[in-house]
């Protein structure tokens, strides 16, 4: 009998193991298309996300070194401005007298008057922070450091307006509890969190995700949509006076979710992962592996209406790792988390 139940248990862990395996990708076919072509490609180091002014026609990108993911010893990183007033695409450096060793990883902006409030995740070591910037035209000026024991494993950050702003915690665990980390990712335990600053204290709306990260707003219709990227799945919230989130619906994308934008139309552009095995594997060691890129187009009209487009996908040889697609007209930048480069396409037409 006890052989008998010994059996069955490890034929059940079995499926299980091969059902997770999976749902991580490992089995997922990928074929290279794209119905458009590359414009240019930017030779930047890990450029993780890229946020796009449809006001003043600019995008701006943060940039870091990474060698591994999560990160070793401090790396050095920089947001850029590329201008897209013309079709030279041309990218600056933004620089900033931030005190503070700087390796940005997610960013957000929104205007405020006659100037840019800018927030990027700060992933050093040891104590992870949010910085707060003024861009005034071309010019970055450092304002602030926002840390708090909320503030644990930020991934992504939402500017509000001049005071507010979200942040996911990718995790609960932190890295240092190696174990309890590996099997939140692995079990895609929902107990990662997106956390409010109202302006005056900081604190935790939503505390039952997998693997939060990137996070944006429709302000138009006051939804915020939160990447949940080992549930393979966007969230929908609607936004309260206070600041809180009501949970509306998941929309599954069967792709591993990294950072959302929204477009000037409302439509959601998705940077993703096909294949989450082998992003945890190009992310151990970079040299030599490369991990699929996929970016999808969602059309949200409600509760149980939408439909997903797939724009981009490739199989890591042109780019490994897509973490973000942040469009402007007929042109989608397409960021990264690792490689030394970053690309600009242009679809053959709009849809």
């Amino acid at each position: 009998m006890i052989k008998k139940i010994s059996l069955i248990a490890l034929a059940i862990l079995v499926v299980f193991i091969i059902f997770r395996f999976k749902s991580l990708g490992a089995f997922k076919s990928v074929e290279n298309n794209f119905d458009g072509h590359t414009v240019k490609i930017f030779d930047k180091h890990g450029p993780e996300d890229i946020q796009v002014s449809y006001i003043d026609s600019f995008a701006l990108v943060s940039s870091t070194n990474r060698e591994v993911y999560p990160p070793v010893r401090d790396e050095s990183g920089d947001l850029y401005l590329v201008d897209l007033k013309s079709e030279k695409f041309e990218i600056k450096k933004l620089k900033s007298a931030i005190p503070t060793p700087f390796s940005p990883h997610g960013i957000s902006m929104v205007k405020v008057g006659d100037y840019y409030r800018v927030l990027a995740v700060n992933n050093k070591m040891g104590l992870q922070t949010i910085e707060e910037f003024k861009l005034v035209k071309d010019s970055l000026i450092y304002i602030k450091t926002h840390s708090d024991p909320s503030i644990t494993t930020p991934n992504d950050v939402l500017a509000i307006d001049a005071n507010r702003f979200y942040w996911t915690n990718d995790h609960h665990y932190p890295i240092s509890s190696t174990f309890k980390y590996f099997l939140e990712g692995f079990l895609a335990w929902e107990i990662s969190s997106v956390g409010y600053y109202n302006g005056q204290t900081y604190g935790i709306s939503v505390d039952d995700i997998a693997f939060s990260n990137g996070i944006c707003y429709d302000k138009k219709r006051n939804l915020i949509y939160v990447a949940s990227s080992t549930g393979l799945l966007v969230k929908v919230y609607s936004r309260n006076e206070d600041g809180s989130l009501k949970y509306l619906e998941d929309i599954p994308v069967n792709t591993g979710v990294d950072n959302v934008t929204v477009d000037i139309d409302g439509a959601l552009w998705v940077g993703g992962h096909p294949n989450l095995l082998k992003l945890q594997s190009y992310e151990s060691d970079k040299d030599g592996k490369i991990s699929p890129s996929e970016l999808l187009k969602v059309k949200y009209k409600g509760e149980n209406d939408y439909t997903i487009e797939k724009i981009y996908m490739n199989d890591g040889h042109l780019m490994s790792a897509s973490t973000v697609a942040a469009p402007f007209g007929d042109y989608i930048f397409a960021g990264n988390l690792m490689d030394n480069k970053f690309l600009l396409l242009k679809r053959s037409k709009s849809k």
